[in-house]
């Protein structure tokens, strides 16, 4: 069953915005809103837009005009996530080294319209290689690429500089998977106390 998504942040209580209404040229393809993701089937109701804190929207207009210099563009595969969808994956999942259990510390940063997953196409808007599929939870989804293709490791860095020059910070264990650096100003003094971050990596689960 697909979970609506509401205009404002359960955890958070902060507003959301509709990414594309701050760059309508950002792609949206939500893998949770079809059937290309962990659990095979929608998560989100058709037609779901993506949305976030509208800092991070902005964060991410100043990412897609760096990447724009150089012929690509980002495409976002998800951004605010319900409570209700993390526990669908936690369930499908019970994988506590990529997927947050949103009934400790504080869930998941999806569910606080904070975290994106996002990948690169070019300038026709078409997918490039890159390390893995999203949801890849193997080594090839690392944030530092060690594969063999100068294509991919291309890729992979430009949106890197892209994301860390807009304001945003990676995740280790996945290279789609950025939070905004400022992030502990959007939680709850008490959930900021339980979550670390080490250097410019989120220490938490997707």
């Amino acid at each position: 069953m697909a979970v609506a998504l509401p205009p404002l942040a359960a955890n958070a209580g902060g507003p959301l915005v509709d990414i594309r209404s701050v760059d309508p040229t950002i792609i949206v393809e939500l893998r949770y809103a079809g059937r290309n993701n962990l659990v095979g089937y929608p998560l989100y109701p058709s037609g779901t837009c993506a949305l976030t804190r509208p800092e991070v929207a902005s964060g991410l207009a100043a990412a897609q005009a760096f990447l724009r210099r150089y012929q690509f563009g980002l495409k976002i595969w998800d951004a605010y996530r319900p409570v209700a969808v993390q526990e669908k994956l936690w369930h499908a999942s019970h994988n506590s080294d990529y997927v947050a259990n949103p009934e400790i510390g504080v869930g998941s940063l999806h569910s606080w319209g904070i975290a994106i997953d996002a990948t690169l196409v070019d300038t026709w808007n078409r997918p490039v290689r890159m390390p893995s599929d999203f949801d890849d939870f193997t080594p090839a989804a690392m944030w530092r690429y060690v594969g063999p293709h100068a294509d991919v490791r291309a890729h992979v860095h430009l949106l890197q500089i892209a994301m860390r020059n807009a304001g945003f910070w990676g995740l280790r264990t996945e290279w789609w998977h950025f939070t905004i650096a400022d992030w502990q100003k959007y939680l709850s003094n008490q959930a900021a106390r339980t979550a670390q971050v080490s250097g410019t990596q989120w220490r938490g689960k997707l």
